[in-house]
């Protein structure tokens, strides 16, 4: 069993940068794919971004590519999503996911945090 609590959103101008943790618990965190899923408002979640075990393997959406940065500690069981250049079209809960592999689907993921909310302002 894993939990996920994440941390850093917030409100912040367009333009602006803000960096979202997620501590894990457990001894495995080491062993599985992160990610980060967003959810605005009547829209599907979708992710956000992927990082392997070893962080070997990234991935990211297209429309967060050249802003965002996903990176992991495994020593501190954390993963951090870096966010550069925010947009309006940004705003969302943002959830840290743990899976097996990196998949960009929910379904690939067997752990969820309870979801942090970023608003960026125009």
């Amino acid at each position: 069993q894993v939990q996920l609590v994440e941390s850093g959103g917030g409100l912040v101008q367009a333009g602006g940068s803000l960096r979202l943790s997620c501590v894990a618990s457990g001894r495995t965190f080491s062993t599985y794919t992160m990610a980060w899923f967003r959810q605005a408002p009547g829209k599907e979640r979708e992710i956000v971004a992927a990082i392997s075990w070893n962080a070997g393997n990234t991935y990211y959406v297209d429309s967060v590519k050249g802003r965002f940065t996903i990176s992991r500690d495994n020593a501190k069981n954390t993963v951090y999503l870096q966010m550069n250049s925010l947009k309006p079209d940004d705003t969302a809960v943002y959830y840290c996911a743990a899976g097996t592999f990196v998949s960009t689907g929910r379904n690939g993921y067997d752990y969820w945090g309870q979801g942090t909310q970023v608003t960026v302002s125009s």
